[in-house]
C-alpha cells in the first residue's frame, strides 16, 4: 500500500504545547467553548496541551477533533482541553459540558494531523536489521530469537518470549510474559498488556484502507494511530489488525480472536469476545462485552454491538444489534430468520403444491365451463321449443 510520510513543524518539546502555540501553528482561530474552565485552562499563553487523540479516548489537557457539524455530539462531556473544528460552536450544542476551547480551522484533519505528529512524531524510516537497537528496552528474562528484530525505543517485558522471523518496529511496547511466535509484525506504536499470544504470520498495526478522490486519485488519509491489545488477549495465526487514523484500535481484555480474522482501523473490541476465523470487521465499529462472531461474519462500518451479542455464522451485520442472538444477511434475530429458512427450505414442496393446485383449478375450470356451455344450450333448446308451440297451434286451429 503507498503511504504518506508526514513530517511534523514542531521542534523542540514534543509532550506539550500552549494553545498560544497551537494558534500559530494550526493557523486557527482560537475561541472560548464551555464557560466554566478553571483559571488554568483560560490563559492562552500559559495553558498547555499534553496529547491529542479523538473525543472516545481524549482526557483532560488534550486536543481533539470533530470534523463535521453532525458530529458534534461527540464531544458533549469530553474532557478534552480543545476541540478542533471546521464551525463555531456553541456550549449550548454540547450541553455545556466539554472542551473549555474551540480551535476554528478550515482543514480540521491537516491542523489534527500536524498535532498528532507533534505528540507523536514519525520514528525512524530506515528498513530494520534483525537484533536489538542500542535503544530498545529488554527485560533480562525475555526470551529472545537471534532472528527476531527489534526497532528503536521498543519496550518489552519480564517473561516474554519473542520467535524467529518477529518484527517488531519503532516505539513498540510488549507487555510481561507475552508470546510472539515466528513471522508475527508488530508495526509503530502498536501496545501490547500482559500475557498476550500472538500466533505466526499475524499484523498489528497495519495502515488502514483509507482513501480520498483528489482530482481522480485515490490518495491515502492520515493514518497516525496505533493499535491497543489489552491484557490476556489471544490472537490467531494470519489475522490483521489495522491501526487507528489518529488514535487507538483497541482489542480488549480477555477476548480471543481465531485464524484469518481481519479488524479494520479505528475498530473499538469489547473484553471477552469470542471472533472466530474469517470475520472481517469494517472501520470504526464497536462490540460490547462479551460478544460471540462466529465464523465468516461480516460487519459494515460503524456498526455497534451491545454487550452479550451473539452473531452466527456467514450472517452480514448492517445495523446497530442489542443483546441477542442473530442470523442471516442482513442479520435479523434468529426466531424471525429461522421462520424465513424453514419458508425457504418448504419452498420446492410449495411449488409443486402450487403447480397442483393450478391444474387442479384449470380442471374445474374447464369443467364449469362445459357447465356453462350445457346449461345455455339446454336453455335455448327450451327457448325454441316455447317459441314453436303456439305456432303448431295456430296451424292445427286452422286446420
Amino acid at each position: 500500500m503507498t503511504t504518506v510520510h508526514a513530517t511534523s513543524t514542531y521542534e523542540g518539546d514534543t509532550t506539550r504545547l500552549t494553545l498560544a502555540e497551537l494558534v500559530e501553528h494550526t493557523g486557527g482561530q482560537l475561541l472560548p467553548l464551555v464557560g466554566n474552565a478553571s483559571p488554568q485552562t483560560t490563559d492562552p499563553s500559559t495553558s498547555f496541551c499534553s496529547g491529542a487523540a479523538p473525543p472516545i479516548e481524549a482526557v483532560a489537557g488534550e486536543v481533539t477533533l470533530v470534523d463535521q457539524a453532525k458530529n458534534i455530539d461527540a464531544v458533549r462531556g469530553c474532557p478534552a482541553l480543545v476541540v478542533i473544528t471546521p464551525i463555531e460552536i456553541t456550549a449550548e450544542q454540547i450541553g455545556n459540558e466539554g472542551p473549555a476551547w474551540q480551535l476554528v480551522t478550515a482543514d480540521p484533519h491537516a491542523a489534527f494531523t500536524n498535532i498528532i505528529l507533534h505528540f507523536r512524531p514519525p520514528m525512524e524510516q530506515s528498513v530494520p536489521g534483525t537484533g536489538v537497537h542500542s535503544s530498545a528496552q529488554i527485560h533480562p528474562s525475555v526470551q529472545l530469537s537471534s532472528g527476531a528484530s527489534i526497532g528503536a525505543g521498543v519496550k518489552i517485558g519480564p517473561g516474554s518470549q519473542i520467535h524467529a522471523g518477529v518484527s517488531i518496529a519503532a516505539g513498540c511496547t510488549v507487555g510481561a510474559n507475552c508470546v510472539l511466535h515466528p513471522g508475527v509484525t508488530l508495526y509503530s506504536f502498536t501496545q501490547l498488556g500482559d500475557r498476550v499470544v500472538l500466533h505466526a504470520g499475524t499484523v498489528i498495526g497495519a495502515h488502514g484502507f483509507g482513501y480520498r478522490n483528489i482530482e481522480g486519485k485515490h490518495v491515502p488519509t492520515a493514518q497516525l494511530g496505533y493499535v491497543k491489545i489489552e491484557n490476556d488477549v489471544e490472537v490467531g495465526a494470519a489475522v490483521t489488525i489495522d491501526r487507528g487514523t489518529y488514535g487507538a484500535t483497541l482489542i480488549g481484555e480477555g477476548t480471543k480472536i481465531d485464524n484469518q480474522v481481519m479488524i479494520a482501523h479505528n475498530c473499538q473490541i469489547g473484553k471477552h469476545n469470542l471472533i472466530c476465523s474469517q470475520v472481517g470487521v469494517a472501520g470504526s465499529c464497536s462490540t460490547g462485552d462479551y460478544v460471540v462472531l462466529a465464523g465468516q461474519v461480516g460487519l459494515k462500518d460503524h456498526i455497534a454491538l451491545s454487550d452479550n451479542v451473539v452473531v452466527c455464522a456467514q450472517s452480514g451485520v448492517m445495523d446497530d444489534l442489542s443483546a441477542g442472538v442473530y442470523m442471516g444477511s442482513p442479520a435479523t434475530l434468529l426466531r424471525e430468520e429461522m421462520q424465513v429458512v424453514a419458508g425457504q427450505r418448504r419452498l420446492p414442496e410449495m411449488r409443486r403444491e402450487l403447480k397442483k393446485l393450478k391444474q387442479q383449478v384449470e380442471a374445474l375450470t374447464q369443467m364449469a365451463e362445459r357447465s356453462l356451455g350445457m346449461a345455455a344450450s339446454d336453455n335455448q333448446t327450451t327457448t325454441d321449443q316455447t317459441t314453436e308451440t303456439p305456432t303448431v297451434a295456430k296451424h292445427t286451429k286452422a286446420a
